[in-house]
């Protein structure tokens, strides 16, 4: 089996690899412009399995050629690059996993389709893992009356900082850019625009108990009706949400900021810089890791609904931290392994449907969650009968 990873030695890419190679794939490509490869993966896993391609030039040949090679890819690169990496896989008919959102290469999908070659979008963390928890939870319900979705990275309780309580366990710069987009809600079976310039607001912020941690602050931060839509059984869902987590006081933090401008993407008149790419720079480099540092991801998935007549409650619970070990990041393993897992079923063509697929839909969730605990990662769920 041979899978490339485009992208292979950022955060979560080095997480991928790293897996790839400790699951037995017999050859790892390493797709990146970083010209130290060897020394970031050196004390990660058997480089004698790992080939490393440094593209120069234009990106699109190189990935054609790399693509035309392995048995699957694994799309890690920058947001803007996705589009090509999805086009090389058409054109070389290699099953590809990336975890970014399928909408913004809608128009790719009939190409994909055509091709034969099986596209797998979102299927990270978040999302990705909380997907394939809505096909699992889907199955224990004859009606889904509400789906709560939370998840978020933070810093264990030893390392937050004051006054954001925050570390940056991935792309700082794509965490505002994050809030600065829309969100969707379902509020009494009703759709609820909640537009990014108010996802701080006090109406739309909450906090849940999550044990061993206590309180976390969730707010409005994706759309809810999109998934709910692939769901027979959640046709007539009353509400749902999808909620980033966060130690509580982030809103309060930047809700007068958003208001002010500071997440403006527009550039500032005399300057080359948007006040969000200036407060990326700014504030990243502060709120970085310590060797000894651990960073959690936190995800809580609750589905409400009946089941033989009765009222029915699912919580499916998750915390990944990080490998102090490897230096491994729990937001780059909650990344990394889903797609690795996924690029794996793939490549020995357990996934064969052609086009644009989500986890949701296409990824067998036993063997999916089989794998994921065999990584050490979890899923606790508990039922509640009323």
């Amino acid at each position: 089996m041979r899978i490339a990873v485009l992208g292979g030695l950022g955060l979560q890419g080095r997480a991928a690899i790293a897996d790839l190679v400790a699951s037995g794939v017999e050859e790892v490509t390493c797709v990146d412009t970083a010209p130290d490869g060897a020394a970031r993966l050196a004390d990660l896993t058997d480089l004698s399995r790992v080939r490393f391609v440094m593209p120069k030039g234009a990106i699109g040949p190189a990935l054609a050629g790399v693509l035309a090679d392995a048995d699957a890819v694994i799309d890690l690169l920058p947001q803007p690059l996705m589009r090509e990496a999805v086009q090389a896989a058409i054109a070389t008919r290699t099953p590809l996993v990336t975890t970014n959102y399928a909408k913004t290469i809608a128009d790719l999908a009939p190409e994909a389709e055509r091709a034969g070659v099986s596209i797998m979008t979102e299927c990270g963390l978040d999302p990705g893992i909380d997907l394939v928890l809505y096909a699992r939870a889907a199955k224990q319900f004859d009606a889904i009356a509400s789906i709560d979705s939370y998840c978020g990275g933070i810093p264990e309780p030893k390392a937050m900082a004051k006054p954001l309580c925050y570390k940056v366990s991935w792309n700082f710069d794509m965490v505002l850019v994050s809030q600065n987009r829309d969100s969707v809600m379902i509020e009494d079976g009703k759709r609820v625009a909640v537009p990014a310039a108010r996802q701080h607001d006090s109406p739309f912020i909450h906090e849940i108990e999550v044990a061993g941690l206590g309180r976390l602050e969730a707010f409005p931060n994706g759309d809810a009706l999109h998934y709910v839509e692939m769901l027979p059984a959640a046709k007539g869902l009353r509400r749902s949400g999808r909620y980033t987590l966060r130690w509580p006081g982030w809103s309060a933090f930047w809700a007068p900021l958003k208001e002010l401008g500071f997440l403006s993407e527009d550039k500032v008149p005399g300057t080359s810089s948007s006040p969000r790419e200036f407060l990326g720079r700014l504030l990243g480099p502060q709120l970085q890791y310590r060797p000894g540092e651990k960073d959690l991801c936190v995800m809580r998935n609750v589905f409400s609904g009946l089941q033989g007549g009765r009222a029915k409650t699912v919580t499916s619970d998750l915390i990944i931290e990080r490998d102090l070990a490897s230096g491994l990041f729990g937001m780059s393993l909650g990344v990394g392994y889903p797609a690795s897992i996924v690029a794996q079923m793939l490549a020995r063509r357990e996934i064969i449907t052609p086009g644009f697929l989500n986890p949701l839909l296409d990824v067998p969730d036993e063997a999916f969650f089989e794998e994921l605990a065999k990584r050490g990662i979890k899923v606790a769920e508990t039922v509640a009968w009323d």
